[in-house]
């Protein structure tokens, strides 16, 4: 049923957001390093890796450089037009197509590059690791802005996202995997939408109210 309605959802918001999407298109190939594109190896179900897409905001040679995946507030490898796109989301909207193709869920644990799945409790991996990744998800809402959790952290960016990042990513990841469902599958999906319009709303923890207790670290102005 879930992978019906992912087929059927993501092929009419590629069609819907079609005007949207070629303008980004046209602008990516004429600015920045003139790639409209990022391919990026995430591990997806049962530990198979696939190639995720996403609208390149980065400089290509990024993973090369400091901090490699982790990506920070005002990080000087993302692009001008880049900063709007990450800003927005509207750099994830290609990954439609990884729907498409079975890759991923709409709804579901977000794909890792595997130095960040490296920094997860290990005894908590292969729970996480059984369950098909989604574009969006009730981690992807908790961390709409992670970078500046990690940028207001006195911590190194790996050390602050091991100690702290992981590990409540893991416990959001496996709450959704004891409370999938459609009434889930189509509330995230929601919630997603109105996260797009209002970036700061906590809407998702008045909804769900049982979700696992974060630390103070990773609560913005609290670290």
């Amino acid at each position: 049923m879930i992978r019906i309605l992912d087929i059927f959802l993501s092929g009419i918001a590629l069609l819907l957001l079609l005007p949207l999407l070629l303008p980004i298109v046209i602008i990516l190939r004429f600015t920045g390093e003139n790639k409209i594109f990022y391919f990026q190896e995430r591990i997806g179900k049962d530990g198979k890796a696939f190639n995720i897409w996403k609208f390149a905001t980065m400089l290509e040679d990024s993973p090369n450089m400091k901090d490699a995946y982790i990506t920070t507030h005002g990080d000087p490898r993302v692009l001008p037009f880049g900063v709007f796109l990450r800003k927005s989301k509207i750099n994830e909207l290609p990954q439609l197509v990884n729907i498409l193709k079975g890759d991923i869920s709409i709804v579901g644990p977000r794909p890792q590059v595997k130095a960040h799945l490296d920094l997860y409790p290990k005894d908590k991996l292969d729970e996480i690791l059984s369950i098909k990744p989604g574009l969006t998800g009730i981690a992807s809402l908790f961390f709409r802005d992670e970078e500046s959790m990690i940028s207001n952290s006195n911590m190194e960016p790996k050390e602050f996202y091991a100690a702290h990042i992981a590990p409540y990513k893991a416990k959001l990841e496996l709450w959704y995997k004891e409370n999938q469902g459609l009434y889930t599958y189509f509330t995230i999906i929601a919630l997603t939408a109105w996260n797009i319009f209002f970036s700061d709303s906590k809407l998702y923890q008045k909804v769900f109210k049982d979700l696992p207790v974060a630390q103070k670290e990773l609560i913005i102005g609290e670290a």
